[in-house]
């Protein structure tokens, strides 16, 4: 099988690239042919053979080129015209798009239905329904579905992308564009990563009907293993340092457990929030072996998240880890963590009741000691690149002609 990955980043950057990269060596892998379309960048670690890409839109540059931004970002020429070029040279079987808004823009799919191709994509996020992607309000600090199904003008009343008024106005530009034009109808199916996220689009519009298909994240089980050699026990938070993440709540909460560490890995706009704090020790963004030695010997991880997260791989890293995982009661959170089986589900995001069950969670030992063991069995459970392929190429196969 022929198969076009589409993503705006073409090289390890953030989630989505590198989920696209691990699906795309792994099929290559298993034999199948796999080329890659994005923006152009130096960086870029894989390509296609038709050596196309678009320009690459520096957001933060200060050129002239920055000013034709604001008509690029809601439906680029360029994309549209140099996918064709590519399909035209490679003549994939299926595509499969990730992230390409503002970037790439949906105009790709235009360019992949002029040459009948079937197109999946992998939603990553709530932008189709939420021009902030996040379903949060930042102003307010709590979660925001007003656009779901009414106006989107809340979009631009609360300056929801960036703090920005023309951002968020652009925003809705592209969203209500597209809606008029059905756009996201030529999809032939979305690959959503929890439950929770499918029935957002589900209920959001009809056309979502018979093509939502979830599929959990994966990880590589290998390098996450059970670890019984702890030192002085203490909590760890791994994720970005902002406020959606619950940084305010986390920092309060551990003023509230002055008995316990916690130990903060992880970097972002918010990273002062958490200074100052005598029993919060921040130790940067971690990756490979330092972070997995961190988590697997951690008590619990936390994950005090506001906003509605998708499908965390730190639950999933924590789980195979035989690490309990304390988070919030909301999103795809709740969907990955049983309340008083595997972990410990949080009714609000405040800090006194973060600190209460994460007392419950550590000072009643039987009650620990279940969640551990029940950890552990989950890793069976959780899915392999190897598995999340199976599942991806049957889907696959419902599109493909023979």
């Amino acid at each position: 099988m022929k198969i076009l990955m589409v993503n705006k980043f073409l090289y390890p950057r953030g989630g989505s690239e590198s989920y696209m990269l691990s699906l795309g060596a792994h099929l290559t892998k298993l034999g199948h042919q796999v080329e890659y379309f994005g923006m152009y960048d130096e960086k870029n670690t894989v390509g296609n053979s038709a050596g196309k890409y678009t320009q690459n839109m520096d957001f933060h540059s200060t050129g002239l080129a920055r000013f034709l931004y604001p008509f690029k970002i809601i439906y680029s020429l360029e994309a549209k015209r140099k996918i064709i070029e590519v399909i035209d040279k490679f003549q994939p079987d299926i595509i499969h798009m990730n992230n390409i808004n503002f970037q790439l823009t949906p105009s790709i799919i235009y360019g992949a239905k002029k040459r009948k191709i079937p197109v999946v994509q992998t939603v990553h996020d709530y932008q189709m329904i939420c021009p902030n992607h996040l379903l949060y309000n930042f102003d307010q600090n709590h979660p925001c579905e007003k656009c779901v199904n009414g106006s989107h003008i809340h979009c631009i009343k609360n300056k929801c992308i960036h703090g920005s008024l023309v951002k968020s106005i652009l925003g809705v530009i592209e969203a209500k564009f597209y809606a008029l034009l059905g756009t996201y109808k030529k999809v032939d199916l979305f690959i959503c990563p929890s439950h929770f996220l499918e029935n957002k689009l589900l209920s959001a519009k009809s056309f979502y009907q018979g093509k939502t298909h979830t599929i959990h994240n994966f990880i590589n089980k290998k390098q996450f293993t059970p670890s019984e050699n702890q030192g002085d026990p203490y909590i760890v938070f791994v994720g970005r340092l902002s406020k959606e993440k619950g940084v305010e709540a986390l920092k309060k909460a551990a003023m509230l457990l002055p008995e316990y560490t916690f130990m903060v890995a992880g970097s972002g706009p918010d990273e002062d929030i958490l200074k100052n704090v005598a029993n919060i020790k921040l130790v940067g963004f971690l990756t490979g072996e330092k972070l997995t030695h961190l988590m697997g010997n951690a008590k619990v991880i936390l994950l005090p998240s506001v906003c509605y997260e998708n499908c965390p791989l730190s639950i999933l890293e924590a789980h195979a880890m035989g690490v309990p995982v304390v988070t919030m009661n909301s999103g795809g959170m709740a969907e990955l963590v049983q309340d008083g089986i595997n972990g410990t589900l949080v009714p609000m995001p405040t800090p006194e009741a973060i600190a209460e069950k994460l007392k419950e969670t550590l000072e009643n030992e039987e009650y620990y000691n279940r969640l551990k063991e029940n950890c552990k069995k989950e890793k069976d459970r959780i899915l392999s690149v190897e598995t999340y392929c199976d599942r991806l190429i049957e889907k696959y196969q419902d599109f493909v002609v023979r």
